[in-house]
């Protein structure tokens, strides 16, 4: 992207090809030869969906729709453009009966409650795809949605593995156009799509564009807010980013356990070595 910021550019070509080893080195090491994941028709949902099928066979790889009856018909043309373009046969999961179901009783749930149901419901269909097909569930969140905490706990933010984890959403697009994804994909202004007329960024506040800057002097280069603030961004935008990463540090990580003995998971005992192997 011609506007990229600059410390933000990646070496496209580079990163297409550590992906796609990481992708296939990770599956095949816990024993697995397929993938699974949802393809919304969204940019993320895409690149993995490229990345996918340059690390796997086409018959390895399950692209799943799930769309619920406020879903746009844009999205899924979108999302069939992609397998359209990368060969894959999709499968189709509409949540509209159990998600219908479950508010029939409730029917005055706010739009964030029901788009928190369909997020985790989206991802149950995803793990039950994972037990009948033997894939592993592959994540689409990215660096700045995960660090803003825009996303779903034990929904779109569950699964085995993530490409795009370290990745900010500018990157993400960059990558979309060095892969050649259709280009509706890689120009629609991003959407969760939860509910009629709801976009990331009017959601959010700001641009992805402002705030990958902002992340990225945060996190990457360590640099205070007023640092920040003196090379030009507002003040208020600044910390009210720095508020949502450490308010969302909670979706980030396991679940804390109270820790009573010597060995804790995920505080004492994390990695391979501590098996004994």
């Amino acid at each position: 992207m011609a506007d990229t910021f600059s410390p933000l550019a990646i070496d496209t070509e580079e990163v297409i090809l550590l992906l796609t080893e990481f992708l296939r080195n990770e599956v095949e090491k816990v024993g697995y030869t397929n993938v699974v994941f949802g393809l919304s028709g969204g940019v993320d949902s895409a690149v993995v969906a490229a990345l996918a099928a340059r690390a796997f066979a086409k018959e390895s790889i399950h692209a799943v729709l799930m769309p619920y009856r406020t879903s746009t018909e844009s999205s899924k043309a979108d999302a069939l453009a992609v397998c359209t373009a990368l060969g894959l046969e999709p499968a189709t999961a509409d949540i509209t009966p159990q998600i219908d179901a479950y508010f029939a009783t409730d029917p005055s749930a706010t739009p964030s409650r029901r788009g928190n149901k369909m997020a985790r419901e989206r991802m149950t269909v995803l793990y039950d795809f994972s037990e009948k097909y033997r894939a592993l569930v592959v994540g689409t969140s990215n660096k700045s949605e995960l660090l803003l905490g825009y996303g779903t706990i034990f929904g779109d933010m569950a699964h085995a593995i993530n490409p795009l984890g370290d990745l900010y959403k500018t990157q993400v697009f960059a990558l979309a156009e060095a892969l050649d994804l259709p280009e509706q994909v890689r120009t629609k202004p991003p959407s969760a799509d939860l509910w009629e007329g709801q976009l990331d960024e009017q959601e959010l506040g700001f641009t992805y564009h402002e705030a990958d800057q902002i992340l990225y002097y945060l996190v990457d280069e360590r640099r205070s807010p007023e640092e920040i603030a003196a090379l030009g961004h507002e003040g208020k935008i600044v910390n009210e980013i720095l508020q949502k990463v450490k308010q969302n540090q909670y979706k980030r990580r396991l679940p804390v356990i109270a820790k009573l003995g010597p060995r804790t998971i995920d505080r004492d005992f994390r990695y391979a070595r501590d098996w004994g192997h």
